[in-house]
């Protein structure tokens, strides 16, 4: 079987999180922009010969600006969760609650938005095959889709 890929880059959203469980430093609230590559994957082209058409991607941005466009990303076992709730309520944060902020749990978190939208978008033609999350150009994450899992 052939398989086409094709990448699209979402990129510049800047947020902050905290990762209340490190011991290091990332225990502190620091922010990054953030980017993200999603690998699409089809075994079939469109009549335009596109793997995906990256014009009618506009519906993720959309949905990643709202996760990570100025906001405030903290983990649902955050012990101060009702701290961030409270600045939240007052305006002055945009909080965001994930699983989990790493950058390999943002990476499945996203693909878990994305593959059952594209796949739906594209009648099953297309589907993801990997996410990566970059919170700045040194370090990122990967959600890999593997068959079967």
């Amino acid at each position: 079987m052939s398989l086409y890929r094709t990448i699209k880059t979402f990129d510049n959203f800047p947020c902050s999180h905290r990762q209340w469980q490190h011991e290091g430093n990332c225990k502190f609230i620091h922010g990054y922009s953030r980017s993200f590559s999603i690998t699409f994957g089809c075994s079939r082209l469109t009549k335009s010969g596109f793997g995906v058409d990256f014009g009618e991607l506009t519906e993720i941005k959309t949905w990643l600006s709202h996760w990570f466009d100025h906001t405030m990303l903290i983990n649902e076992d955050e012990p101060e969760r009702a701290l961030f709730e409270q600045m939240h309520e007052k305006k002055i944060i945009d909080l965001r609650v994930l699983p989990n902020v790493s950058m390999e749990k943002t990476a499945e978190f996203v693909f878990s938005f994305v593959d059952p939208w594209i796949r739906k978008k594209a009648n099953d033609r297309a589907f993801v095959l990997q996410v990566e999350c970059r919170e700045n150009n040194k370090n990122a994450g990967i959600y890999l889709a593997i068959e079967g899992t």
